[in-house]
């Protein structure tokens, strides 16, 4: 019988049945704590030290962590580039031109367009600066309001429960329009991964899958979908064996199609009705009907024309064109790096609302970023008895403003007291008793409480996990990966 554990030919002079395998442990080995699993039969050993683990810690330092979500996201919270940064690099505040070189014609033209809307006086600021805070908030208005009361004063399970089977429902019916567009990418790079024997009838589904959307056919989408081109796709990958691309498109097929069939108006009615069932909602939401909640679902969305929706889209036509390979390296670095701080900034782990505020004011170029705790907790917004002394907000501004550099602002109120504390280059340190009192005088005038102005130089910029610590919390409750 062959030797299945030694296939290969014997080392003269080592003979596996010679070579002892008695391991002498000595004191100094049991007792060394870098060893680790130490073999003695008299006893149990302690336990393994190894994790499998590369080195890291909470702060997001060290490699990247296999094993974990939550650390991995601090490293790339940390090791990405803020949003001002790549505007920066992108933008120039004289006569409004593009600093990059290298950009397409098609590039060019959208950030064109994206500079001209950055010249805003104080109504269009205003107005921009709703449209954003509206465009990032999903779940506003009466309805949400309600349902928001209504979860948390619940006793029920199978309340809440119901209502976030709604809030899924919803999402995946805001969502159609993006569902549908990765849906018909994913077929579109299967095709293209895929030999031409089977490519060419994978495009003619693709083809009538897209008319069914664009008639709004969504029954006979997901019937093509379930019956016809994803066993199409099963059967490919089955028979060639084809474990790469294809079979990870495959994945986020039955993903999307799941969200496309989770997003009808047929699963949305159905997830409401069961929530007008319960009496603590009956009274509430017993008197709308389906048409009145679809229209009432729709108006709380932002209009095409608004500045900050079309503010999005063209910047995101530019990073798109830019990610396709129209502009040079240092353009298309200076896109990825935008749009790896707008995902990790949207990450599910980030508990703070994140804005962007770029714009030209009276011929000089400001580009901010604004984070926002709706629900800051610390300790000094505590009572003597513990107790919370009132609505606690805070505030982080990162400006960079033209001839003038880097600021960092941490505002943070509480009821009306308002403390600030204001970072900036070190050009403008010996203004700062005047910027203090300036600012305090702002505060003053719209009713304000000044509790504390203080303005200094920049040492460094701040952290988000400094001024937010609450981000840790995140460890506590999703830190693995699967």
């Amino acid at each position: 019988m062959p030797d299945l554990l030694g296939a290969t030919n014997p080392v003269p002079g080592y003979d596996k049945a010679n070579v002892s395998r008695n391991v002498t442990v000595t004191q100094d080995t049991a007792s060394n704590p870098q060893i680790q699993n130490v073999p003695d039969p008299s006893r149990v050993s302690r336990a393994d030290g190894r994790t499998e683990q590369q080195d890291s810690n909470l702060q997001g330092d060290g490699r990247v962590r296999y094993d974990s979500n939550f650390q991995t996201f601090l490293q790339r919270l940390k090791d990405t580039p803020t949003m001002v940064e790549s505007l920066v690099r992108m933008f120039s505040g004289r006569e409004s031109t593009v600093v990059l070189s290298g950009m397409s014609g098609g590039i060019a033209e959208e950030m064109a367009q994206v500079l001209e809307m950055l010249r805003m006086d104080e109504a269009q600021l205003l107005d921009f600066l709703m449209g954003q805070f509206k465009a990032g908030s999903r779940f506003g208005g009466a309805l949400f309001a309600l349902l928001r009361s209504a979860y948390s004063r619940a006793a029920s399970e199978g309340v809440r429960a119901d209502i976030l089977q709604f809030l899924k429902n919803y999402v995946d019916f805001d969502s159609t329009a993006h569902i549908e567009g990765s849906i018909l990418r994913d077929l579109g790079t299967m095709a293209d991964a895929i030999p031409a024997s089977w490519a060419e009838k994978l495009r003619d589904l693709t083809a009538q899958l897209k008319n069914g959307m664009a008639a709004g056919d969504r029954a006979a989408c997901l019937q093509l979908l379930q019956r016809e081109i994803f066993p199409y796709m099963s059967s490919y990958v089955e028979r060639t064996h084809d474990m790469g691309l294809p079979r990870a498109l495959l994945t986020m097929l039955a993903l999307n199609t799941a969200r496309y069939e989770n997003g009808s108006e047929s699963k949305l009615m159905e997830s409401f009705h069961q929530l007008s069932g319960y009496g603590t909602l009956r009274e509430q939401l017993g008197g709308i009907d389906g048409q009145s909640l679809l229209m009432l679902l729709r108006s709380g969305k932002m209009p095409e024309n608004a500045r900050a929706v079309q503010f999005a889209d063209h910047l995101a036509a530019a990073a798109a064109r830019a990610l396709r390979g129209e502009g040079s390296a240092e353009v298309q670095q200076a896109f990825q790096n935008l749009l790896n701080a707008m995902l990790i900034n949207e990450s599910v782990y980030m508990p703070v609302n994140h804005y962007l505020l770029p714009l030209e004011w009276n011929g000089r170029m400001l580009f901010s970023e604004l984070w926002v705790d709706p629900n800051a907790e610390d300790e000094q917004n505590r009572g003597r008895d513990g107790k919370r002394g009132g609505t606690s907000m805070r505030f982080l501004f990162k400006i960079d403003v033209q001839s003038l550099g880097m600021m960092d602002i941490i505002l943070t109120t509480q009821d009306k007291d308002v403390d600030i504390q204001i970072a900036c280059p070190e050009k403008l340190t010996p203004f700062s008793r005047q910027i203090e009192e300036a600012v305090s005088g702002i505060l003053v005038k719209n009713e304000l409480n000044p509790s504390r102005v203080l303005v200094r130089r920049m040492e460094r910029p701040v952290t988000l996990t400094e001024v937010f610590p609450k981000i840790y919390e995140g460890k506590n409750s999703v830190n693995v990966k699967i």
